[in-house]
């Protein structure tokens, strides 16, 4: 039987076959990658030039409303991430509570990700404090402990629910979180002060020893605060000059005479 010969390729014909067959193609995927190229690098460029003038415009801000302007005008950079955060600090200093909180709420909602964040909650749950709201400072405090049990505010965020629940008379919720904080927590600062607030707790729990003598009450004979143990002596005899013990006369005797 004959044996069919193998067909022989040549790479360099078959890419001019590829060339010429896709050559449209070729070159409109040249030409978006070489657009995308300028685009990458003109948009970094941009950035960059923006990051810069937002942080020259932030290192002269010394006030409110300059804080305010570096939002208004690069609210996307991390200067303004830092303006939020000091316009929020201001704010509390003169104990505007409500309106560094709103200010907070804004740095979240555009900084979720942001290395400040739990901060940012930190520094809520110390204004609702401030304003008497205590569960919702609990409940802030709760959030970020366990939401950010890694992070270097979760120990504190501990503590602040200790007070709350201390304020609160919860002693034994107070304890067991005392107790937490020394067992995940043993190297921090927080741990520290677990341990003092537990030894307070301690000596609180401590019963008080009852008096032995009861104080005597009001109309009670004195001899009922005398204990059983000890014997009431007599009465001492009155004096002899006294005039009510003077022996009465004897009658006189009847008279002999009829």
């Amino acid at each position: 039987m004959p044996i069919a010969k193998e067909l022989s390729t040549d790479p360099a014909l078959e890419a001019q076959v590829f060339w010429y067959k896709y050559r449209k193609e070729i070159a409109i995927l040249l030409v978006i990658a070489i657009v995308a190229i300028f685009a990458i690098a003109g948009y970094r460029l941009y950035r960059d030039r923006r990051e810069a003038t937002a942080a020259a415009l932030f290192g002269g801000a010394k006030t409110p409303a300059a804080y305010e302007e570096v939002i208004n005008r690069y609210g996307d950079t991390a200067a303004a991430a830092s303006a939020y955060l000091l316009l929020a600090d201001g704010e509390r200093k003169q104990s505007k509570y409500a309106d560094a909180n709103a200010t907070l709420v804004k740095f979240l909602e555009k900084f979720p990700q942001h290395e400040l964040a739990s901060t940012a909650r930190m520094a809520m749950a110390a204004n609702l404090e401030a304003m008497g709201k205590q569960d919702e400072a609990l409940a802030t405090y709760q959030q970020i402990a366990s939401t950010n049990a890694a992070s270097f505010n979760a120990p504190i965020a501990l503590i602040g629910q200790v007070h709350i629940l201390q304020e609160k008379n919860r002693i034994d919720d107070a304890r067991r979180i005392c107790e937490t904080i020394m067992t995940q927590y043993r190297d921090s600062y927080a741990a520290m002060e677990a341990s003092q607030l537990l030894r307070t707790f301690l000596k609180s729990a401590k019963p008080q020893t009852p008096s032995i003598v009861a104080p005597p009450k009001l109309g009670s004979p004195a001899s009922a605060t005398v204990p059983p143990t000890i014997k009431v002596l007599p009465a001492a005899p009155p004096a002899p000059n006294s005039p009510s013990l003077t022996p009465a006369k004897p009658p006189p005797a009847p008279s002999a005479k009829p």
